[in-house]
């Protein structure tokens, strides 16, 4: 009989958190020791496919393509990824194209906070890739009483600078929560970080 390795299957380019990862299911029947390489080209050098030393011969199945090679982030790349068991290789199968500029999908920041008698010094990190650090995020954010629905909001802040909040008029419990933006054509925006509530100037 003609022993086959079947495909990997659902293969898909796909961004989240700052990154541009290929994901894959196992083929049917896949063994238990079977193993996958991913290439990678992009759309200005189409004649040719190129290795991502990370995932050759790797057992889990997605592949973080972000940082490859210094990829630019307007030029569209495809991947492909291929299994193998001992001498057997399955065909390749390919992902569609797709840019890191206009797919990428942003996740909260993380806030910071510098709690002092009549100030909150709030700033925020962001779980970027190392080689999308270079690229301008910025974070809005919100704050408001616990319980209250009137939120506001501070103007958009560059990524690296902090805000500080004056809080003297302030009594009671604050929360604060923060959404990721990067503006191009048009702006994107993150979903908001988990709100952090802190109680300010209790007469104890």
């Amino acid at each position: 009989g003609h022993v086959q390795l079947l495909p990997p299957q659902n293969v898909t380019l796909l961004s989240k958190d700052f990154e541009m990862i290929l994901a894959w299911a196992p083929g049917e029947g896949s063994p238990q020791d079977v193993t996958y390489t991913v290439m990678y080209k992009t759309q200005d050098h189409m004649d040719k496919w190129l290795e991502v030393p990370h995932c050759n011969n790797i057992t889990r199945t997605s592949c973080i393509l972000t940082c490859v090679r210094k990829l630019n982030i307007h030029v569209k790349i495809r991947a492909r990824v291929k299994a193998v068991s001992g001498r057997l290789q399955s065909p390749w199968v390919k992902s569609q194209f797709k840019d890191y500029y206009s797919a990428v999908e942003l996740a909260p920041p993380v806030l910071i906070l510098n709690v002092k008698e009549n100030s909150i010094r709030v700033s925020a990190s962001f779980p970027l890739p190392t080689c999308m650090e270079k690229l301008i995020w910025k974070y809005e954010l919100h704050h408001w009483e616990a319980g209250s629905e009137d939120r506001k909001k501070y103007e958009d802040q560059f990524r690296r600078d902090s805000v500080t909040i004056d809080t003297t008029a302030l009594r009671g419990n604050y929360c604060l929560s923060a959404r990721s933006v990067y503006e191009s054509t048009k702006s994107k925006y993150s979903e908001f970080s988990q709100p952090v509530c802190v109680p300010l100037n209790h007469k104890g």
